[in-house]
């Protein structure tokens, strides 16, 4: 049984490590001996480099905007000089959320949210894969969202982005599987993390969402480790394109 989830000694990068869901699933990995290169858009990932350190992970710390193509090149290839040319485990946790009605959404920030959410999570995914079909295996978890199943309100870029994601996952499972790469997504449910203040401080939106949560609270960014864990090690060698919930039974009642 530990062999079967036994991921110690392999190599991970993690992106939107700085914080929230990024952060827990960085965690997770290196509390399980991955050596894990953390990304992150602001120099809060240097402090959550040195939080670590503290507790004597093997990890490293690269500042990137991802919304820029080109620093995602960057970031991969600076990781992959941290990581000796080799990764065994992809994350792609990096995202960001901009609110406004359809008809008003600057396409700017349409832009921003497509390039961070979608383009950056091919990117990464594309330079990974490239790397683990040599070796044929490796993992890759996307991070998608309770909008790659509804729509949303006031959130149509990130909707369509966490949409892509998903299929996005899909497509590359159906191209790489066969090679021995595992390519799936997390589909985290309401989540008390920043990107969800706006959320918690209405009042009726937070009564209407709790109310449907069957476990009866909002989830967490320890409740993302154990799939995580799950995700990465050979106990999940036969599962691949899924979307999995992560939401307290949300989607289901």
């Amino acid at each position: 049984m530990e062999d079967l989830f036994n991921i110690e000694g392999k190599k991970a990068i993690v992106t939107g490590a700085s914080k929230g869901l990024g952060y827990a699933m960085s965690e997770i990995l290196m509390q399980c001996g991955c050596e894990v290169v953390l990304i992150g858009s602001s120099d809060k990932i240097y402090a959550s480099y040195e939080n670590f350190k503290k507790l004597g992970y093997k990890c490293y710390a690269i500042k990137a905007d991802l919304i820029k193509r080109e620093e995602n090149y960057r970031a991969f290839e600076e990781s992959m000089k941290c990581l000796n040319n080799d990764i065994d485990i992809l994350v792609t946790a990096a995202g960001i959320q901009r609110r406004h009605s359809a008809e008003d959404f600057p396409i700017s920030e349409w832009d921003d949210v497509i390039n961070i959410n979608l383009n950056s999570v091919f990117i990464f995914c594309q330079l990974a894969g490239k790397i683990m079909l040599k070796k044929g295996k490796g993992k890759i978890i996307n991070v998608a969202s309770m909008l790659s199943f509804f729509g949303g309100q006031t959130v149509p870029a990130y909707s369509a982005s966490k949409g892509g994601v998903a299929q996005l996952t899909k497509a590359l499972s159906n191209d790489w599987l066969g090679r021995g790469v595992n390519v799936n997504a997390i589909a985290p449910g309401y989540m008390n993390t920043d990107m969800n203040e706006n959320l918690i401080k209405n009042p009726e939106r937070l009564k209407q969402i709790s109310d449907r949560i069957p476990a009866g609270r909002w989830g967490t960014p320890d409740d993302m480790k154990g799939i995580t864990i799950f995700l990465s090690s050979d106990a999940s060698d036969y599962i691949s394109g899924a979307i999995i919930p992560v939401d307290g039974g949300y989607l289901v009642k």
